[in-house]
């Protein structure tokens, strides 16, 4: 990745963190995206739609992600240890098509866990002019937090329109679709995905101003001031992204749990009363940590969150939560220490031991929580390379991507590694490779280039030229 960068301002981030996205423009020219363009028409032609691919037979497009602009936007919102993750996918948009319903994408190689923290990113990008008649993507700005349809659609509709070259970052949960296309032309627009692999410790945007200020771009619903200050703090490195001055009474207290337990509540009012409540501290965790027992998962859902946004309050319930009979409960409480980060430190060992959990999910939640805490024991490490032989893709490229954010703290790891690097799974095989690549040492860096000179995929190479 090139060094030089144009970073986010307090305006972009906030605009970001409430809405969920931010466009961009580079200055490289447009011949440059024409030829691009040509180059992803002659690959539908020659070959079809390559996907994961189309990066190696098409190169020049690392040039728009090395460019200032959107390597310092996603600096700005991932951190500067960021990495593009091997998903890429050409999108055509042909005539006439009635294009798709809203939705969220699903994550390559791992199942259905949605994250308010801003872990991955998308980028869409446009080779040529794109206007709305031709079908471009639309998002429902700052719905990445919600998980229903129905609250999802009080959001306004987005065009994402812009001249050949435009560029959208969006939050990974944020709704989209690709709207109806009434025009002759065809639309190209190439995905791709980034993934964070250490969560903030300080600003990695332009940033001057350290209280939250709601930003009047895009999203016109305020009801999430507090949950959006909670993050804009996260983002600025504040364990678990605290809040000084706090005002709650017990009432309100009373009242914010009901509205939590209330399933016929709307979404928004219940994810707002589940950040407030991960403010009040240790008085009210006992009565999250129950939730988590509740038949609803929409409430052990909303629990969940509200226990992560609680901070070092919860931690030493949540490790209690640990040794629940319940495996949901189990499951639950290692995403939110997970969802803490760093500062849970103290749950390690517990979670080192669930690496082993007869629960899949518990198995997943622990991989990914040890990740994202770091500081690994060499216990951890070593229950991290068993479960690469998990018989689930999901849980093995989870281990393989917890290794990988644990950098040369792995090193024991690379004899478990190598196989890895033959995953029938394509993701595993990336994580397995991102490992070794932030290990670092000399030994785990010749076994990757080893890999990589026999394993690479030539783009060159076609029916017509097979030599």
């Amino acid at each position: 990745m090139v060094g030089e960068k144009k970073l986010l301002n307090d305006q972009e981030m906030r605009d970001f963190i409430q809405n969920g996205y931010v466009t961009l423009k580079t200055d490289l020219p447009a011949s440059f995206h024409n030829n691009v363009y040509q180059k992803v028409e002659e690959m539908f032609e020659d070959h079809g739609n390559l996907g994961n691919n189309i990066l190696p037979l098409v190169p020049d497009m690392q040039k728009v992600f090395d460019h200032p602009v959107v390597h310092g936007a996603m600096t700005s919102i991932l951190g500067p240890n960021y990495v593009m993750h091997p998903h890429r996918y050409c999108h055509l948009n042909q005539p006439g098509s009635q294009g798709q319903g809203f939705h969220k994408d699903s994550y390559e190689g791992d199942e259905q866990v949605r994250h308010h923290r801003c872990r991955w990113t998308m980028a869409f990008y446009y080779p040529q002019d794109t206007t709305e008649d031709m079908g471009p993507t639309a998002v429902l700005p700052g719905t990445q937090y919600y998980d229903t349809h129905e609250t999802a659609h009080s959001q306004p509709e987005l065009s994402l329109c812009g001249k050949a070259g435009t560029l959208t970052i969006v939050h990974y949960d944020l709704w989209h679709r690709a709207m109806p296309n009434h025009s002759q032309k065809k639309r190209y627009m190439v995905k791709f995905l980034f993934i964070r692999l250490e969560d903030p410790q300080e600003p990695s945007w332009d940033n001057d101003q350290a209280r939250w200020q709601s930003s009047h771009n895009g999203n016109s619903d305020n009801r999430h001031q507090f949950m959006w200050s909670k993050f804009w703090n996260w983002y600025r490195g504040k364990q678990n992204g605290a809040i000084e001055d706090i005002e709650s009474t017990r009432e309100n207290t009373s009242k914010l749990i009901k509205t939590l337990q209330d399933k016929n509540q709307d979404e928004a009012l219940r994810l707002e009363a589940a950040y407030v409540l991960g403010t009040i501290g240790p008085s009210v965790v006992p009565t999250l940590i129950e939730m988590l027992r509740d038949d609803s998962e929409d409430v052990s859902h909303h629990a969940t969150f509200a226990l992560g946004a609680s901070g070092g309050s919860a931690i030493p319930a949540l490790i209690t939560a640990l040794d629940d009979t319940d495996e949901s409960v189990r499951a639950n409480a290692a995403f939110a220490l997970g969802d803490i980060g760093r500062s849970a430190q103290e749950a390690t060992p517990k979670l080192t031991q669930l690496l082993n959990d007869e629960s899949e999910w518990v198995r997943r939640h622990a991989s990914e929580a040890l990740g994202t805490i770091g500081h690994p024991s060499e216990e951890t490490v070593s229950a991290l390379t068993l479960l690469l032989q998990d018989e689930h893709y999901w849980i093995r490229d989870n281990a393989a991507r917890a290794l990988a954010k644990m950098g040369i703290s792995a090193e024991s790891a690379i004899p478990a590694l190598i196989p890895v690097l033959n995953d029938e799974n394509r993701y595993v095989r990336f994580h397995a490779a991102l490992a070794l690549k932030q290990i670092g040492t000399s030994a785990a860096t010749n076994i990757l280039f080893d890999h990589l000179l026999t394993s690479r995929w030539c783009s060159l190479t076609n029916r017509n030229s097979a030599y």
